[in-house]
């Protein structure tokens, strides 16, 4: 019989929850100990990959200055990733946006 994701993620879940180790859970559940630590990686596994993503699309607060009287040009952006993105100038930016601090 196949046991599916929601199975185990309740099991690893349950572990967590009693404060036990995952030997001492599998033998008094009968579960193979082998499947119950593949699962805790996994679901860990998942989790971090959510919490990575939820990351990548948090707002990030810019603030853009310029030298009196010249547009800025040339601009960089390096996010905390890494990305780098490099424009010739800055986007027509909204009066509101500008006045937004």
């Amino acid at each position: 019989m196949h046991k599916g994701e929601a199975y185990w993620q309740s099991h690893v879940a349950a572990i967590k929850q009693e404060g036990v180790s995952a030997s001492a859970y599998a033998k008094l559940h009968g579960l193979a100990v082998n499947r119950l630590y593949y699962w805790q990686r996994k679901v860990a596994e998942v989790a971090s990959v959510g919490t990575a993503k939820q990351a990548a699309l948090s707002f990030i607060a810019l603030r853009v200055e310029s030298a009196v009287g010249s547009p800025a040009t040339n601009c960089t952006l390096i996010l905390p990733s890494g990305l780098r993105l490099e424009m010739s100038s800055l986007p027509a930016l909204s009066q509101a946006s500008q006045g937004a601090h």
